[in-house]
C-alpha cells in the first residue's frame, strides 16, 4: 500500500497480504451491480478535487481492508469490490465538493482513509467513488487549558499522539490499529482503544464535529462547551455512523496531561468467571485501571504460556495519589480473593506484542479461517455468554479451536473478545475456498445467534460494516426503523457507503458470500 499522497507524515500501513499477481491485476470477488463513473462525472470531480485516480492498482488496494474473509480471497488474487474512481480531496472545502457531485449523480461514495477496519466498511461494493480522507491531516487547534484540540480526519494515530505529546498531551486512544488507523475511522466505527477503562472509548472523547453531508453541505454538531444541553446529542449521531449520515471533515476531542506514573500488576484465576468477578468487583468499587484484561485459559496458554489458570493483566497510568488508590482496589479485589498474584513482566510481554497481527496472512496461507468476534454484555450475563459462545463455536464443523478475553471493562459490563480458528476437513470435498466462506459466516453465525439470545450486544468496537450488516436489524429491533428514517433525512439519495450498517440501497441487492 502506498504512503497516502498529500499527507508525507502519514505511516505507510502494511498491506493485509499481497496479492499473487500483484494489486493491478486483482479481481473482484463480490458480485452484484457497479455503478460506473461516466466522463461527465470524472471532469468534474477532477475540477474540484486535487486528486482523481482510475489507476487499476489504486483502484484494487481501494477495494480493501483488514477484513479477515478478504484476505482469504487475496489469496486467490481477488479483492471484495472495486469502485470506479478513487478521490482524494486536500482539504474540506474539496471533500464537499466531491460530495456534492456525486449526489447530483447519483453515484454511491465510499469514506475510506487508513482501511484497518475488519468488518468490511470501507469496501465499495457498488462501486462508485472511494474518498480518501488521508490528506485532510493534522492538529487544527489546541486548548492545553481545556484540553480539548481540533483534529482532521485523515491524521494517523502516531502523528496525532507525538504532536499531542510534544504538548505534554494525550488522547488516551490506543487501539490495536493504531499504526494503521485515522481519527475519522475510530469515530466512524465507534473504536475502542486498549486502555479504554481509564480513558474511554472514542464517544466518551468527542465533544464535537464537523460533518459533511451527502450533498456537500458542511455542519458543526457541538464543541462550543461541556455537556451542553441544546436538544439532542447530534455530535453522537454522526460517531458509529460508519460514513452512512455524513462524512467527518474535523473532530473536537477530550485530552488529558500525560500521566507521570505507571503500575503493572499480573494475577492467575482458578478460572475464567472467577476473574470475570474479580475485575467487576474492581470496578465496582470505583477503579478503573487503564488495561485490565483477562484470558481464559485456552489464551493464557497461547499468549503466554500459563498453563490451566485464567489470566489478568493490570496496567494503569495516573496521578501517583490516584494510581496508589487504584491499585490497593486492584490488590485487594484479585490477590485478596481467588487470584494468585504472577510475575508482572507478563504484562510487559503483552506490551510488546500487542499489535501484532502478522500471524493472520501466513495462516490463511494454510488453510486456516481465523478471525476474532468483539461483543459487550452486562456482567450479569457474561459467564453464560463466555461458556455459550465457546460452546457454539466448537459445534461449527472444522473448528480447531475457539476461545475468549475480556478487552474492555466498565462499571456495568465488559467486551469479550472471542477469536475461532477451523480448516476444511481432509473428508470434505467442497472446493477449499469456497469451504472457508462457508465456515466463515457458519461461525459468525454461531457467535451473533448466541449473543443476542444472551441478552447481548452484537459489537463493542469493531463496528458493522458489511460482515454485521445482516444482524442490524435484529440487534436494534424497533429502533431500526428509526435508523432508516434518518438515514432518508441525511442522505435522501443513499449515496453514502450503501451496503453497509443492514441499510437498505437503492443500487441493488447488498452483494454477499
Amino acid at each position: 500500500m502506498k504512503r497516502p499522497r498529500g499527507n508525507p507524515s502519514a505511516p505507510v500501513p502494511v498491506t493485509p497480504i499481497d496479492l499473487p499477481e500483484g494489486v493491478g491485476r486483482a479481481g473482484e470477488r463480490l458480485g452484484g451491480p457497479r455503478v460506473p463513473v461516466d466522463d461527465r462525472l470524472l471532469r468534474r470531480l477532477g475540477d474540484v478535487c486535487d486528486e482523481v485516480s482510475v489507476e487499476d492498482e489504486d483502484r484494487a488496494e481501494a477495494g480493501r481492508d483488514w477484513w479477515p474473509l478478504a484476505i482469504r480471497w487475496a489469496v486467490d488474487g481477488t479483492v471484495p469490490a472495486q469502485p470506479a474512481v478513487v478521490a482524494r480531496p486536500a482539504d474540506r472545502a474539496q471533500l464537499g465538493a466531491v460530495l456534492a457531485a456525486c449526489y447530483e449523480a447519483r453515484v454511491p461514495v465510499t469514506p475510506v482513509a487508513g482501511r484497518s477496519g475488519v468488518c468490511g466498511a470501507s469496501v465499495p461494493v457498488f462501486g462508485g467513488v472511494s474518498l480518501d480522507t488521508c490528506a485532510l491531516a493534522g492538529v487544527t487547534a489546541l486548548d492545553a487549558t481545556s484540553l480539548v484540540g481540533e483534529v482532521l480526519p485523515g491524521t494517523f494515530g502516531p502523528d496525532l499522539e507525538a504532536a499531542l505529546r510534544a504538548e505534554g498531551l494525550t488522547l488516551g486512544h490506543w487501539p490495536q490499529s493504531m499504526a494503521l488507523s485515522t481519527v475519522g475511522g475510530w469515530i466512524a466505527c465507534r473504536g475502542a482503544g486498549q486502555y479504554s477503562t481509564r480513558y474511554g472509548k472514542i464517544e466518551d472523547m468527542v465533544t464535537g464535529l464537523e460533518v459533511a453531508l451527502a450533498d456537500g453541505r458542511i455542519v458543526r454538531t457541538g464543541g462550543t462547551g461541556p455537556r451542553a444541553a441544546v436538544g439532542p446529542d447530534l455530535t453522537q449521531l454522526f460517531v458509529g455512523s460508519e460514513g452512512t449520515l455524513g462524512v467527518i471533515s474535523a473532530a473536537k476531542l477530550r485530552l488529558h496531561p500525560l500521566a507521570p506514573a505507571e503500575a503493572r500488576r499480573a494475577f492467575g484465576f482458578p478460572s475464567f468467571a472467577s476473574g470475570l468477578e474479580a475485575c467487576r468487583r474492581v470496578l465496582r468499587r470505583g477503579a478503573t485501571p487503564a488495561v485490565l484484561r483477562l484470558y481464559d485459559p485456552v489464551e493464557a496458554q497461547r499468549n503466554f504460556e500459563i498453563s490451566d489458570d485464567a489470566l489478568l493483566i493490570v496496567l494503569d497510568e495516573a496521578d501517583p495519589g490516584l494510581l496508589e488508590a487504584t491499585m490497593a482496589v486492584v490488590d485487594a479485589e484479585c490477590a485478596g480473593g481467588d487470584g494468585q498474584p504472577l510475575d508482572p513482566a507478563l504484562v510487559e510481554r503483552w506490551m510488546q506484542h500487542r499489535n501484532d497481527v502478522s500471524a493472520l496472512a501466513p495462516l490463511y496461507r494454510a488453510g486456516i479461517v481465523v478471525d476474532t468476534v468483539e461483543v459487550s454484555g452486562d456482567w450479569s450475563v457474561l459467564d453464560h455468554l463466555y461458556q455459550a459462545t465457546v460452546r457454539a463455536l466448537g459445534t461449527v464443523p472444522g473448528t480447531l479451536v475457539a476461545s475468549a478475553h475480556q478487552s474492555h471493562a466498565y462499571g456495568d459490563g465488559a467486551c469479550l473478545y472471542f477469536t475461532f480458528a477451523g480448516r476444511q476437513p481432509e473428508a470434505d470435498e467442497v472446493e477449499p475456498a469456497r469451504w472457508a466462506e462457508r465456515y466463515y459466516v457458519a461461525a459468525w453465525d454461531a457467535v451473533m445467534k448466541t449473543v443476542q439470545r444472551s441478552g447481548a450486544t452484537i459489537s463493542h468496537h469493531h463496528g458493522i460494516g458489511l460482515n454485521r450488516a445482516r444482524f442490524t436489524e435484529g440487534a436494534l429491533g424497533g429502533a431500526f426503523p428509526v435508523l432508516r428514517a434518518v438515514k432518508a433525512a441525511l442522505d435522501p439519495r443513499a449515496i453514502l457507503n450503501p451496503g453497509k450498517l443492514g441499510l437498505p440501497s437503492p443500487f441493488g441487492e447488498v452483494p454477499w458470500p
